[in-house]
């Protein structure tokens, strides 16, 4: 995925509306560039748009009074941010923030919602992708509790992988730690295991994965369960394929409504440093 040349179809979820609604939709998408720390949605009402990621990472946490914090759901091109909005709550006692920068579309909540409410297509697909999200927060409350930090690293590895199309990612061991909810040093333990054994290479606040297979192979169901869960409930691409002549309808429609060009990333209030925040 190349970030100078986005469409709708590069988020799952976008590519998997139907025709009519996505045509509807896309005259109000605007393609916004997130920045790393910044915050999405805050606890409480407020929020005021719904974050479809193409090439960002954004994770879903809640923020303990103790200041410590443990994350619920990982949101990348699968996905999206704000499913609150449609649903009719209004706010959430979650923060959502961006771990990894990229491009991303934006779409307001109310017209997100009314399309929600007037065509049962996308209302199906939408709560569909609901279940999903609730699937992965209740095997994350199971592996935070039950499964080693090396099994939770792995899982979380693994999972950004699937949303980002690459190898590398860019994760210092506090990040690692707040987003699992455990202490930077049980994550640097991890890691360091998990560097001494060939499957991973951490250098300056990157971690390449060497062997995949193998980090597979060792972490716990919860991946596994969540991504089954993921394909049968949406008929949408695999994670991180990105946009394919075969996937994408926007780049096989000769229309020149459906024609933008690539905007510069814009300036955003940055929230306060993930390390301090969270």
């Amino acid at each position: 995925m190349k970030d100078g040349k986005c469409c709708p179809g590069q988020n799952a979820l976008l590519a998997a509306l139907p025709d009519p609604a996505l045509q509807r939709l896309w005259t109000h998408l605007d393609r916004v560039y997130l920045n790393r720390g910044e915050v999405l949605r805050a606890p409480g009402p407020g929020a005021r748009h719904a974050y479809f990621p193409i090439t960002a990472q954004v994770s879903a946490f809640y923020l303990l009074a103790s200041g410590v914090s443990a994350e619920f759901a990982l949101i990348g091109c699968d996905g999206m941010v704000g499913v609150e909005g449609y649903l009719g709550g209004g706010g959430s006692a979650s923060t959502t923030q961006v771990i990894n920068s990229g491009w991303a579309w934006r779409v307001h909540d109310e017209l997100l919602a009314r399309l929600f409410e007037q065509d049962s297509t996308v209302r199906f697909l939408l709560l569909r992708y609901a279940q999903v999200l609730i699937t992965q927060i209740g095997q994350s409350v199971a592996c935070n509790r039950h499964h080693t930090i090396e099994q939770q690293l792995f899982r979380f590895l693994l999972a950004s992988l699937d949303r980002s199309g690459s190898n590398d990612l860019a994760m210092t061991h506090e990040l690692l730690g707040s987003r699992l909810g455990v202490r930077r040093e049980s994550v640097s333990a991890a890691a360091c295991r998990a560097q001494e054994t060939g499957l991973i290479r951490y250098q300056r606040g990157q971690i390449t994965v060497l062997n995949r297979a193998s980090i597979e192979a060792r972490t716990c169901e919860c991946y596994a369960i969540v991504r089954r869960e993921s394909a049968r409930l949406l008929p949408v691409k695999p994670y991180g394929s990105g946009c394919s002549l075969q996937a994408c309808r926007i780049c096989n429609t000769g229309h020149p409504d459906l024609q933008r060009p690539p905007e510069r990333p814009r300036a955003v209030q940055q929230a306060k440093p993930m390390t301090e925040s969270v």
